[in-house]
């Protein structure tokens, strides 16, 4: 037998025992009134060995058992923090002494009401007058709180991962803060929450491959969507004038260090706002919650420093692919041209003539240059062929009034003024479709309700999408998404 498996049978005995003693090791409430944090901020001026006044009233999990025969001390960890635990058989008695020793162990969830006070060492503790089991554990736990740091299980087991790593919970309370900023910004501005459909008729709103699944009763086929894009942009029609949403998208991709196939993602729209409009209030809108949750304005970034202050660069999609590749995009006369170009300049790219030409200049980019734009930066004026729902640009045939903010090799938002004739719509979203059915994966489908929508009036505007999670990835100076990502998928073992 294993010594988790005796750990195991030694404890389901213990909660045998509790039954026939009528005491219930999973009750069904505690009347919890106080916490960790607040119990250092209330009492951190009290001298040593000075007591507090009123009655404390907390529960967490139970850490540390430290028997010194007619005293105990102990460590249980809510939510906020860790505090230590004072028992001792003047307050509790011979049988409260008997039962903490007999039946509580590590990782078992307690309830305790005490006075607080300072011990000889200055550390806040709780003497404890009643205490009582709320949850026996079974498991042992790993490391001794050591720290949990095997891959495989924080991923897996993310709970052991919460319990043992103080630096995973704060990485996750500054997503949830990150969250929370970003709903207060917005709301400032008048922009209104709203949610679209996860479920769709149409692979529409960004150009990837989709998940598929089916509708049992309605017999039919649905997408998981990919962004919500096209319905936010009905809601325009409809009257609302800025809306959000923050959510799931879903694409059927490669996963790495910045891509996962389900993530969260931040999307907003204003009417009658342009592209460069909306990159500034982009800018604002990230600065502001970063420096309002990490206090800081420098990250580190796989190595490297990043400074969010001072104004952010802009610069053409065309002169940073030409700088970093030596290609200028412009020069092609054909697809073909492009090809012998790149072909020259020794740049590998994979199955690069299956590729039609929004893939093609999509690689260039991917592999020659975004993985070296590490400061903040805008980047502006992207090919048509690789945005099929943004606005042209009036005095640039073949580009479209589109930006991208890059950080530490990142894409971390995108946005452009949208294309609201939806006669141009309809032409590009049938070149889509002719591209879809040619083998390409990620070209979107001819969406008919939805350029039935524009058909009826959609007012000028411009939307964004930021990347909640790789943005939270950066503030925390993580390196992988799935740090950052409570459950990410895993394959089943």
């Amino acid at each position: 037998m294993s010594r988790e498996d005796e750990i195991i049978k030694e404890r389901l005995k213990k909660i045998e025992e509790l039954r026939k003693e009528k005491i219930d090791p999973f009750p069904t409430k505690f009347d919890k009134q106080n916490n960790a944090l607040e119990i250092f901020e209330k009492y951190k001026k009290l001298k040593e060995e000075e007591k507090g006044k009123e009655k404390i009233i907390l529960a967490g999990r139970l850490l540390t058992k430290r028997d010194l025969g007619k005293i105990n001390f102990a460590h249980i960890q809510d939510e906020k923090d860790r505090l230590q635990l004072y028992f001792s058989i003047e307050k509790l008695g011979q049988s409260g002494m008997e039962f903490f020793n007999r039946f509580l162990d590590i990782g078992d969830i307690v309830g305790a009401i005490g006075v607080v006070f300072k011990t000889r060492t200055k550390e806040t503790t709780i003497n404890v007058e009643e205490f009582c089991l709320l949850s026996k554990c079974l498991r042992l736990l790993p490391e001794k709180f050591h720290g949990l740091r095997d891959p495989e299980i924080l991923y897996r087991q993310r709970y052991l991962d919460l319990l043992t790593n103080p630096e995973t919970r704060r990485r996750f309370e500054i997503r949830t803060r990150v969250v929370k900023n970003m709903r207060l910004i917005l709301d400032s501005y008048d922009f209104t929450e709203v949610e679209t459909p996860i479920l769709q008729t149409e692979a529409s709103g960004a150009s990837a491959k989709p998940f598929i699944t089916h509708h049992n009763a309605l017999d039919l086929d649905l997408y998981l969507r990919l962004a919500p894009e096209t319905y936010l942009k009905r809601l325009l029609v409809g009257g609302l004038e800025r809306v959000y949403e923050i959510g799931r998208n879903f694409r059927n991709e490669g996963i790495d260090a910045s891509h996962l196939q389900d993530f969260t993602m931040l999307e907003f729209y204003a009417a009658y706002w342009n592209a460069r409009k909306n990159l500034a209030f982009t800018e604002n809108l990230i600065k502001q919650v970063a420096l309002g949750v990490t206090g800081k304005t420098k990250f580190i970034v796989e190595g490297k420093e990043v400074d969010f202050s001072g104004t952010w660069p802009i610069r053409t999609y065309r002169e940073v692919v030409l700088r970093h590749s030596g290609v200028d995009i412009d020069e092609a006369s054909s697809i073909q041209e492009l090809r012998e170009i790149i072909k020259e300049r020794n740049i590998p790219i994979e199955k690069m003539d299956s590729l039609n030409l929004g893939q093609l200049i999509d690689k260039l980019y991917k592999t020659t240059t975004r993985p070296y734009l590490i400061d903040p930066q805008f980047l502006v004026e992207f090919p048509t062929s690789l945005s099929p729902l943004a606005r042209g640009m009036d005095k640039k045939p073949g580009y479209v009034d589109q930006f991208q903010l890059l950080v530490g090799g990142w894409e971390v938002a995108k946005g452009y003024s949208e294309l609201v004739d939806p006669i141009e719509q309809r032409k590009r979203l049938v070149e889509q479709a002719t591209l879809r059915r040619e083998g390409d994966e990620e070209a979107m489908p001819l969406d008919e309700d939805y350029i039935k929508a524009m058909e009826y009036g959609m007012p000028p505007n411009s939307g964004v999408g930021i990347g909640i999670d790789r943005l939270v990835v950066i503030l925390t100076e993580t390196e992988n998404l799935r740090n950052i990502i409570f459950f990410p998928l895993t394959r089943p073992k």
